[in-house]
């Protein structure tokens, strides 16, 4: 099976395991400096940057699923704030104008998770 795997950054390795162990992801390597979560068929990849400012990070990924409801309710469960400013935050479904679902998760990092779901077809 062909894949792809979002590189992003990362603070601390620890931090992040930590965060995304609480979205129901498991660690399948961490070292001081890189970090691969996995939840099932999802896999991300992190690499040390210690002078990431959250709030000024432009990093992001597309999570392609096909259940968009089974993903952000788990996610939920981490109690993540869903306002526009907090982060991390965990933003609800909504659809796009062009039809799209989506929802949208701002990790700790400051990188933009846009979780889609896969019926939309464009």
């Amino acid at each position: 099976m062909d894949r792809i795997t979002a590189n992003l950054p990362a603070r601390s390795t620890d931090e992040t395991a930590e965060f995304y162990e609480r979205l129901g992801f498991t660690i399948g390597f961490k070292d001081d400096g890189w970090l691969i979560v996995k939840r099932g068929p999802l896999e991300l990849e992190f690499f040390v940057h210690p002078e990431l400012e959250p709030r000024a990070s432009w990093f992001s990924a597309c999570i392609r699923v096909d259940d968009l409801d089974a993903l952000y309710a788990a996610f939920q469960s981490a109690g993540l704030p869903d306002d526009c400013s907090s982060i991390p935050r965990l933003t609800p479904p909504t659809v796009e104008p062009h039809g799209m679902r989506i929802f949208a998760l701002i990790d700790l990092n400051g990188s933009l998770l846009r979780c889609i779901d896969n019926s939309f077809s464009a």
